[in-house]
């Protein structure tokens, strides 16, 4: 079994992988669910744990507005660490989970692309 830990939208999900032989079946939804899977890592990347585990990137490309967080600030899941403007509206960019910020990587007034990493907590 391998353990994987996967965003999507800003939700974190911890998902568990079994190995070994599936039916014949099951084997066309078993090739699609690995390139996920195997993309969730990459994009995770344990190495930088020191640096802030927990990555946030953005969801679309946008004008940073303000910085709302700064670095060894505590914050909850669901607290606003940046503003970020896409389309004219103000989009709050959110702490997937309880942490303290361990980087900030942009400033306000910043243009980012969509995937773009923002910050990462602890």
């Amino acid at each position: 079994m391998k353990n994987y830990t996967i965003t999507v939208n800003g939700n974190v999900y911890n998902v568990t992988v079994e190995e070994g032989q599936a039916a014949p079946a099951a084997a066309t939804p078993a090739a699609a669910t690995p390139a996920p899977a195997a993309a969730a890592p990459a994009a995770a990347v344990k190495p930088s744990a020191p640096a802030g585990g927990i990555k946030v990137e953005a969801p679309m490309s946008g004008k940073i507005l303000a910085v709302k967080a700064s670095v060894g600030q505590t914050v909850k899941r669901g607290e606003a660490i940046l503003v970020l403007e896409a389309m004219k509206m103000e989009n709050d960019i959110v702490a997937p989970e309880d942490g303290t910020i361990a980087s900030i990587n942009c400033a306000s007034g910043d243009q980012v692309e969509s995937g773009a990493l923002l910050a990462t907590l602890n």
